[in-house]
C-alpha cells in the first residue's frame, strides 16, 4: 500500500507541553504546573452573555470576518488601551483562537522558501506552522542574560535575502518575558531598514507587571507592517471558548479572510456575543486576575531566592522559567524525576527550542495553595539532588 502520510506533517514533533500533561493526568495526587491556562472560571456575566444567547437562538453562522459588534469592540479596546486605529470593516478578524490567526497569517504572507524569525524560547506553534507553510524557520536563541528579550543585534544576524517575517513573540510563553518600548523601537529601525513584516503575538498583553504593555503597532511606521494578534482564553480566563482575532493591514486581511473561510466558515457564535461583554464590561475582572497572578509571581521568585534556584524576573504571562543547570542534568531528565519523585509537573525548557536547555518552565495559573505544595516538594527535590552531588 502507498504510504498515505505527508513527509512533512510526519516530520514535525508532537508538543513536548501535552507530553508531561498527559502523565500527570494519570497519577493519583500529582500537582500539574505545566500547562498555561487561568484557573479562573470564565466571569460569570460573560458567561451569562453566552447563555443568554444560546437562550434567544443565536445559533447561526455569523459573517466569516466575525460579528459586527465584536469587531467594533475590539477597535474600541485597541484604541483605548493603545491608542491603535483599526478599521473594523477591514482590518479584523475574529479567529478560532490565537492559534489560528497565527496560522493564518502565516500561510497567507508566506511564498516557499521564505525565511521566517523565531525567536526562542518561544510559543511551540510558531515553528511547526512557519514549516506547514513551507517558510523556513530560522531560530535567533535569546538569551538570559538580556532578559530573554529580542535584542536589534540578534535580529540584524540572522536576516538574509530570503526573511520576510519576524514572528515577535511577547509577553513570552515560556519565559515571561516583556519588550518595553525603547527595545521596540530599536528593532524597529531594523524591520523598516530591512523591509520586514511581523506576526506580534500580544495574547498575554494584558498580564504585565512592569507598566503597561507596548505594541510594536505603536511604534512609529510598524502598523503597516504588522498583523497584531490577540484574544479571550488568558486575559479573560476564556480558553474553552476559543476565540482570537487579528488586526493589520487590509491587503494582508483580504487573504487571511479567504484561508478562514475555507477552512473554519466563522468563529463559534456563541463565544462571540460572550466576547462582546467581556470587552465591554470586562476589565475590572481582567484587574483582579491580573492582580492574583502578580502576587503569585512575587511569591515564586522569593521561593527561588531562598532555595537558590536563578531566576530572571520575568514581568509578563504567567511563567517564571528558573535555570536548573546546576544539576548537570538536561531539562527533560530534570522535569521527567521530579515528576516521577514528587508528583509535580513542569515543562523542559527544551519543549520551546534548543536553546531552552537547562531551564524548566513552571506556569503560576494555579492557585497559591496549589503552587504553596508544589514548590515545597520543588525545595524537598533541589535539596536532595544537591545532597547527592556532594556524596
Amino acid at each position: 500500500m502507498r504510504n498515505p502520510l505527508s513527509d512533512k506533517i510526519v516530520s514535525i514533533k508532537p508538543s513536548g507541553i501535552r507530553r508531561f500533561f498527559d502523565i500527570v493526568s494519570e497519577m493519583d495526587d500529582a500537582i500539574s504546573l505545566g500547562v498555561g491556562e487561568p484557573d479562573f472560571d470564565t466571569p460569570w456575566h460573560i458567561r451569562d452573555e453566552g447563555i443568554y444567547s444560546l437562550e434567544k437562538g443565536r445559533t447561526f453562522y455569523t459573517s466569516n470576518a466575525g460579528l459586527k459588534e465584536l469587531k467594533e469592540e475590539i477597535c474600541h479596546y485597541l484604541r483605548r488601551r493603545f491608542g491603535l486605529e483599526y478599521d473594523y470593516r477591514h482590518e479584523v478578524i475574529v479567529t478560532v483562537g490565537g492559534s489560528e490567526a497565527i496560522d493564518i497569517a502565516l500561510r497567507a504572507m508566506i511564498n516557499p522558501g521564505d525565511e521566517v524569525l523565531i525567536p526562542q524560547p518561544s510559543y511551540v506553534s510558531y515553528e511547526p506552522c512557519a514549516i506547514l507553510a513551507d517558510a523556513k524557520p530560522v531560530i535567533i536563541n535569546l538569551k538570559a542574560e538580556n532578559e530573554f528579550r529580542l535584542t536589534a543585534r540578534e535580529l540584524r544576524e540572522a536576516i538574509t535575502d530570503k526573511t520576510k517575517v519576524l514572528i515577535l513573540p511577547f509577553p513570552n510563553n515560556p519565559t515571561g518575558a516583556i519588550m518595553e518600548r525603547r527595545d521596540l523601537e530599536e528593532i524597529a529601525k531594523v524591520i523598516e531598514e530591512k523591509d520586514l513584516f511581523v506576526i506580534s503575538d500580544e495574547i498575554y498583553a494584558e498580564l504585565t507587571y512592569k507598566g503597561d504593555h507596548v505594541s510594536i503597532a505603536q511604534i512609529p511606521g510598524m502598523q503597516e507592517r504588522t498583523i497584531l494578534i490577540n484574544g479571550f482564553s488568558k486575559s479573560y480566563a476564556m480558553t474553552g471558548w476559543r476565540l482570537g482575532y487579528a488586526c493589520g493591514p487590509e491587503p494582508i486581511l483580504t487573504q487571511m479572510l479567504k484561508i478562514h473561510q475555507y477552512a473554519i466558515m466563522c468563529a463559534p457564535t456563541t463565544s462571540q456575543y460572550a466576547a462582546v461583554e467581556a470587552m465591554r464590561n470586562g476589565d475590572g475582572d481582567v484587574a483582579q486576575m491580573r492582580e492574583q497572578y502578580n502576587q503569585r509571581r512575587r511569591y515564586l521568585m522569593h521561593a527561588f531566592r531562598e532555595m537558590g534556584l536563578p531566576c530572571f524576573e520575568p514581568y509578563g504571562a504567567f511563567y517564571v522559567f528558573p535555570c536548573i543547570a546546576q544539576f548537570g542534568m538536561t531539562s527533560d531528565e530534570f522535569a521527567t524525576r521530579f515528576l516521577r519523585e514528587e508528583k509535580v509537573a513542569v515543562v523542559p525548557g527544551t519543549a520551546f527550542g534548543d536553546c531552552g536547555e537547562g531551564f524548566i518552565r513552571i506556569s503560576y495559573a494555579y492557585s497559591l495553595e496549589n503552587l504553596k505544595v508544589a514548590i515545597a516538594r520543588l525545595a524537598d527535590f533541589v535539596g536532595k539532588l544537591r545532597s547527592e552531588t556532594k556524596e
